[in-house]
């Protein structure tokens, strides 16, 4: 009989909200789903839509941006500018046939560690019961890939200039 299929989440997660909420889940001894490798990023906003597609090319069957509270940004507005961001990058992924459950926005604050423990549960449970994303084996190898995750990053890039 098989093993149970464990996701592979990445979690980017901003430095002064999201990011303190895990480490409060940690030294408090919440208990969570060890399926997430997190990546500190300064601001949820300077996550740029082609991390998560690339996440998600090499390997990974889900993601998390993490950040501030819309409204507590240590960098005034950029999580709206993460919102806006995620949005375009969820229509992406329909549109490229990836379920969009496989993403996921959450807002943290450094003190809510039970609460980022609770959102990464969530997102396990939920890829988890998707499946394996095999992504990189549902495509040929023939370049053609990085090919249509370049135009993809190149558009949501000029739509963001738009929006900024």
């Amino acid at each position: 009989m098989s093993e149970p299929f464990e996701p592979k989440i990445v979690g980017f997660l901003c430095n002064w909200c999201s990011y303190r909420a895990a480490d409060l889940a940690g030294s408090a001894r919440i208990k969570h789903a060890p399926n997430v490798r997190i990546i500190r990023v300064m601001c949820s906003g300077r996550v740029d839509p082609t991390f998560v597609l690339k996440a998600l090319a090499l390997g990974a069957d889900g993601v998390m941006v993490a950040g501030c509270h819309p409204g507590e940004c240590h960098y005034l507005e950029q999580n709206y500018k993460a919102m806006r961001r995620f949005h375009m990058l969820k229509h992406a992924l329909q549109a490229m046939g990836v379920d969009d459950q496989r993403v996921r926005l959450v807002w943290a604050s450094a003190a809510e560690g039970q609460q980022l423990a609770d959102a990464i549960d969530q997102l396990v449970e939920d890829v988890r019961r998707l499946g394996p994303l095999n992504w990189p084996a549902n495509w040929q190898e023939d370049a053609q890939r990085l090919k249509a995750l370049e135009k993809i990053a190149h558009e949501h890039a000029e739509a963001m200039e738009v929006l900024s």
